[in-house]
């Protein structure tokens, strides 16, 4: 996208890394601008790692991405992008017929946005008795009140694409689980 009478480095292009660095970690980069204004001033790039952006637990520091295109890239069942003492997002890729499994968290909101597939989702006070159903498509959001079953279920012929928010965090700092089976054998 080319924007006349702009630079680089303005608005919307300065916000989405850190002023600072820590560690050795790529950045997360959302268009070539990014990538040439972080390759400017000394910044990782994620062309260092063969064009593939670094999916990681950035918290608890101050953080800016593009969540679509970040959970559109992930491939794990699930992956911790940011955890905090207060909540943790995460992001999760749901296989064709696959679903989250019946699950209920006592203390713990969910919050849940599908950015790409179908599926639907089931909710209820008892494992036995899920009374609240609903299909979920690209752009629902879904709102879990702890102490609440639920599952979600991948009813396309894609992967599932959704980021969680979980208040307050529900994983250990830097959660990565593969498969389904990595995260029942976790759990």
């Amino acid at each position: 996208m080319n924007y006349p009478y702009t630079y680089y480095y303005q608005y919307p292009y300065c916000g989405n890394f850190p002023n600072h660095y820590h560690g050795n970690y790529a950045l997360y980069r959302t268009d070539d601008h990014e990538i040439d204004y972080a390759n400017r001033f000394g910044y990782p790039s994620y062309t260092n790692l063969g064009g593939s952006n670094l999916l990681t637990d950035y918290g608890p520091n101050p953080f800016v991405i593009n969540i679509n295109k970040a959970t559109k890239q992930n491939s794990t069942y699930r992956t911790a992008l940011w955890t905090g003492s207060h909540f943790q997002v995460t992001l999760m890729s749901i296989g064709i017929g696959e679903d989250i499994g019946l699950e209920m968290h006592p203390n713990v909101d969910q919050f849940l946005r599908i950015e790409q597939g179908q599926g639907i989702v089931k909710m209820g006070k008892r494992r036995d008795g899920l009374t609240f159903e609903k299909r979920v498509y690209d752009d629902s959001a879904i709102i879990i009140p702890a102490g609440t079953w639920h599952n979600l279920i991948n009813t396309g012929n894609a992967p599932l694409k959704l980021y969680s928010i979980y208040a307050p965090p529900n994983h250990p700092f830097g959660t990565v689980h593969p498969t389904k089976a990595d995260a029942v054998e976790a759990e």
